[in-house]
């Protein structure tokens, strides 16, 4: 059965004729449907997320310690210029769509859907950075089911940077299990205090 073809709903005057209205406000046109100061609302938050877990994966890396130190430690700052890259797309699309990223320091951790963890030994590092990345990999799959269709470029970027985070998801369950055979307790140690802010 042969698919039913849809016409092409504006003819090209029409379009060329939209393009130059409003064009101050550069890639938004009238056929952008979504409520625009929603996604840019869903977008700094997302971004503020990306600067905490920067923030955190560099904390982590400076202040791990102990016999596989090294080894994770190279994977949170391999973590945390991924996750900057992630920030990075993010300001540049909410710039596309005429808004302006917020990099205020001021309420980063209460915009943020992650918190900033810094536990006092490796395993609990290794906990804390797989629970904000379980937390990145639901809170970007709700934003896609928002945006769905009707803003492709914005969900196609986000598609991107959730599969990146469910890397990193493995990544750290991955380091979970095999710490405890490399020496070092895999759970995190009963007691010890963590520094959390937000």
């Amino acid at each position: 059965m042969a698919a039913k073809k849809h016409p092409f709903l504006s003819d090209i005057k029409t379009i060329r004729k939209r393009a130059r209205e409003h064009m101050q406000r550069g890639a938004i046109t009238d056929s952008y449907t979504l409520d625009r100061d929603t996604v840019l609302k869903l977008l700094n938050e997302a971004l503020a997320t990306e600067i905490v877990c920067v923030l955190r994966y560099k904390a982590h890396y400076y202040l791990a310690s102990g016999i596989n130190a090294k080894s994770v430690a190279a994977e949170f700052l391999e973590h945390a210029n991924e996750e900057q890259g992630h920030a990075d797309q993010i300001a540049e699309r909410i710039t596309q769509l005429d808004g302006t990223p917020n990099f205020e320091p001021d309420g980063l951790s209460t915009r943020s859907h992650a918190e900033f963890v810094v536990p006092n030994d490796l395993a609990g590092m290794i906990e804390e950075n797989l629970v904000a990345e379980r937390i990145a990999i639901d809170s970007y799959r709700e934003i896609i089911n928002y945006v769905g269709d009707q803003d492709t470029t914005t969900k196609r970027m986000l598609e991107g940077i959730l599969a990146m985070e469910e890397e990193h998801a493995e990544d750290m369950k991955t380091l979970m299990e095999d710490f405890g055979k490399k020496g070092e307790p895999a759970k995190p140690t009963a007691g010890k205090t963590a520094r959390k802010q937000g």
